[in-house]
C-alpha cells in the first residue's frame, strides 16, 4: 500500500514542487511542504482523486506557511528565492532577474492572493478548482486573483473599484449593526433577493444547514445574531467567532451594488488557517 502512494505521489511530486516553489519563493521550503504532504498521504486512506488531494494540501500547507511569515519582523520575513530552473538554452541571466523580479512582487501579496494568483494565473487552474482547494466560494478566489494580478502588474486600483469596496464595507457594516440589534426589515432590505449563505462541512456539522436559499432565509439566520465579531477577512469587512484568541467561525460577505448577494460560513480550521483574520478594534460583537 505505501509502495502504491509512494509511486502514486512520485508522479504528482513535479508539479506539487512547481507550484510550492512559486508559491514560497524557496526550494527548500517547498520540499519542507512537500515532505508534509507525503507523510499526510501516508496517514491518509480512500482519497479518491489523488492529485487534486494533493494540490488541497500543498496549497494550505504553503499558505499556513506564508501567513506564519507574515507574523515575523519585516527583516525575518525576507525570502531569498531561490530561482526556478530554467531552459539551459535560454538567456539564463535575463531569466534569474525576471524570476526574482517576479519573486519580489508575490511577496507583497497576501497568502490568499499569492495562492489564487499562482494557481490561476501561473498553473491555469480553473476558478472552480482553486476555490474547492482553497476552501472558498468562487466569487472570492475571483476576488483574491483580481487583486493580486491588479497588484503584480501594478496597476493602480480603479476610482470605479475603490467607491465599489467602499459602498461593500458600507453595507456589511450596516448589515452587522443590523444583525446585532435584531433588525429583521432592515438586514432584508440589505440582502439581494437571490441572497444565499453557505457552510462548509464543519459548520454543517456544528448544526448550521448547508445552504440558507433567499434573502427571507439568510436575515432569519442573522437575525439577533450574538457572539460574532467585526474583523476583516483578507482586508475585507466581515465577522467571526472568536475564543481564546482563536477564530472557530468565519462569515465572509460579497456584496455588489448596495446588496449582500453571498455569504460564506467557514469553520473547517484548515481553511480557517489560510485566512488573513484581524480584529476590528472599537466595535463590539454581535451580542
Amino acid at each position: 500500500m505505501i509502495t502504491t502512494k509512494s509511486t502514486a505521489f512520485d508522479a504528482e511530486r513535479p508539479r506539487l514542487t512547481a507550484i510550492a516553489t512559486r508559491m514560497l519563493g524557496s526550494a527548500a521550503d517547498a520540499d519542507d511542504v512537500l515532505q508534509e504532504a507525503w507523510l499526510r498521504l501516508s496517514r491518509t486512506d480512500d482519497v479518491d482523486d489523488l492529485p487534486a488531494w494533493l494540490t488541497t494540501v500543498v496549497t494550505r500547507l504553503c499558505i499556513d506557511q506564508l501567513r506564519r511569515r507574515r507574523t515575523r519582523s519585516a527583516n525575518e520575513a525576507e525570502v531569498v528565492a531561490d530561482p526556478v530552473p530554467v531552459d539551459p538554452e535560454a538567456d539564463a541571466l535575463l531569466a534569474e532577474r525576471t524570476v526574482d523580479a517576479m519573486q519580489v512582487v508575490l511577496d507583497t501579496l497576501a497568502p490568499a492572493e499569492r495562492a489564487a494568483f499562482v494557481l490561476h494565473d501561473v498553473f491555469g487552474y480553473p476558478f472552480d478548482d482553486i476555490a474547492a482547494v482553497m476552501g472558498r466560494s468562487v466569487t472570492a478566489v475571483r476576488q483574491l486573483a483580481s487583486r493580486a494580478r491588479r497588484k503584480v502588474q501594478g496597476t493602480p486600483e480603479p476610482a470605479a473599484s475603490k467607491a465599489a469596496r467602499a459602498e461593500s464595507r458600507r453595507v456589511v457594516e450596516a448589515f452587522l449593526a443590523a444583525a446585532r440589534g435584531g433588525d429583521l426589515a432592515t438586514l432584508l432590505s440589505l440582502l439581494a433577493p437571490d441572497a444565499v449563505m453557505r457552510a462548509d462541512l464543519v459548520g454543517q456539522q456544528m448544526g448550521t444547514d448547508p445552504v440558507y436559499d433567499g434573502a427571507a432565509a439568510v436575515a432569519a439566520r442573522f437575525d439577533g445574531a450574538r457572539g460574532a465579531a467585526p474583523v476583516t477577512i483578507d482586508g475585507e469587512l466581515g465577522a467571526a467567532w472568536i475564543q481564546a484568541g482563536s477564530t472557530k467561525v468565519a462569515f465572509v460577505f460579497h456584496a455588489e451594488a448596495g446588496l449582500v448577494r453571498e455569504v460564506e460560513l467557514i469553520a473547517d480550521p484548515e481553511v480557517l488557517a489560510t485566512l488573513d483574520v484581524v480584529r476590528v478594534r472599537g466595535r463590539s460583537a454581535t451580542n
